[in-house]
């Protein structure tokens, strides 16, 4: 297969907020040009991009998975809706040895245990770690375990039935597993590499932490109770952030590739990921501290690229921090201008400019500059449905 990278970056402006906290509770940071930034780490907003698929419904539930260690819990529940004569601790039963079979470990917790002596039901048995696995996976192990309800032990002692199971916790992936990827260190066979790169999103500028002092007062308060109900402090920051990611089409396309709907073409299932993740890369925001701050920004610019080279990240356009004019405003326009300069010399150096497709999405005046970097859509709704059309069109899917 011909391989294919999508280039996603992004500039957004976020005002005071704290969208991923470290352990501290300060929004988390990292010095880079030599001076600290603002940071988000990949795994925020990797969160906030899978969540984003089922809320706004980019992608029917039977084509997303789930990560959890209660496992053994979900899958008894798939096992009664098949068959309601099957009961809550015959199912679990079912459903544990099922997991077991996949090369998965289970536990009962301790502290769940103690808690079913005290007379509260026998807790479910949970995975080690969590576990990511899609709907369509869920289903078929739970159709494996009916199969051997006589007697679930001697069933999968079967080899046969044993390697019928791992089969099912390997194949018929979801988007977000093909896209993210799935590590079991107790059972590497199964292991899925994730055809998405995120990059932490950093600030553009050098950025500094700051508290905000807070009192609330309490409504029974009289009047000669003077004071604060509680005081306290929380941090934050604001930023204009650069994120990036790198997609390998060509792996999307591979892992998917078992998953594909006999109803449609087989480009389709591929199509349908590719744009939910431009979209929801764009338009997902981490909800740390969002209550507090109500920081809902989308991004300033955004700029795609389809190449059939290696992957190629522009922060180092900022390894130079932006220091913003005293009384001329703010990063935006400056990370622009950066952008729109530093993108052709290296695209012109590194890059090959007859196999690679750009599109530009901008907002506002401060973003002019970047329409000569490509083709310029109106709408996200635009460019997601091009960017998607150019994949279909180049992708050679395996045979």
């Amino acid at each position: 297969m011909n391989r294919i990278f999508l280039d996603v970056h992004a500039l957004q402006t976020v005002p005071p907020s704290n969208l991923n906290r470290d352990d501290t509770g300060a929004p988390k940071s990292a010095v880079y040009g030599g001076v600290p930034r603002a940071r988000v780490s990949s795994q925020a907003w990797k969160r906030a991009i899978r969540t984003y698929f089922a809320d706004e419904e980019l992608l029917d539930p039977v084509e997303l998975g789930v990560r959890t260690k209660k496992v053994v819990e979900l899958l008894a529940q798939r096992i009664t809706t098949l068959d309601p004569t099957v009961g809550g601790e015959t199912a679990l039963r079912l459903a544990d040895e099922t997991v077991k079979a996949t090369g998965l470990k289970t536990e009962i917790r301790q502290r769940k245990a103690d808690q079913a002596k005290d007379g509260q039901p026998a807790p479910a048995p949970e995975a080690k770690y969590l576990v990511f696995l899609s709907a369509r996976q869920l289903d078929g192990l739970a159709r494996h375990a009916l199969d051997g309800a006589a007697d679930i032990t001697a069933f999968l002692k079967d080899k046969k039935n044993k390697d019928k199971a791992r089969e099912l916790a390997n194949t018929r992936h979801s988007v977000d597993i093909a896209l993210f990827g799935r590590m079991v260190a107790d059972a590497a066979d199964i292991n899925v590499d994730a055809a998405v790169q995120v990059a932490h999103a950093l600030s553009v500028h050098r950025a500094e932490a700051e508290s905000d002092y807070y009192t609330a007062v309490d409504d029974k308060n009289t009047d000669e109770e003077t004071g604060a109900g509680m005081i306290g402090t929380v941090d934050f920051n604001s930023a204009t952030l650069y994120r990036y990611a790198a997609l390998g089409v060509h792996q999307l396309a591979t892992t998917l590739g078992q998953g594909l709907r006999d109803d449609e073409p087989r480009t389709q299932p591929l199509r349908r990921a590719v744009e939910a993740f431009v979209h929801s890369f764009v338009s997902s925001l981490p909800t740390g501290k969002i209550n507090t701050f109500g920081n809902h920004t989308l991004p300033d610019a955004v700029i795609v690229k389809l190449r059939t080279t290696r992957p190629i990240s522009f922060v180092a356009a900022f390894e130079d921090p932006i220091r913003a004019e005293l009384g001329v405003g703010g990063h935006v326009r400056e990370a622009c201008d950066r952008l729109a300069a530093y993108v052709p010399d290296i695209e012109r150096k590194f890059g090959d400019s007859e196999t690679t497709l750009t599109w530009v999405l901008r907002v506002g005046p401060n973003t002019q500059k970047l329409t000569d970097l490509g083709t310029e859509s109106e709408t996200l709704r635009d460019l997601v449905a091009a960017v998607g059309q150019a994949v279909v069109e180049r992708v050679e899917l395996p045979a």
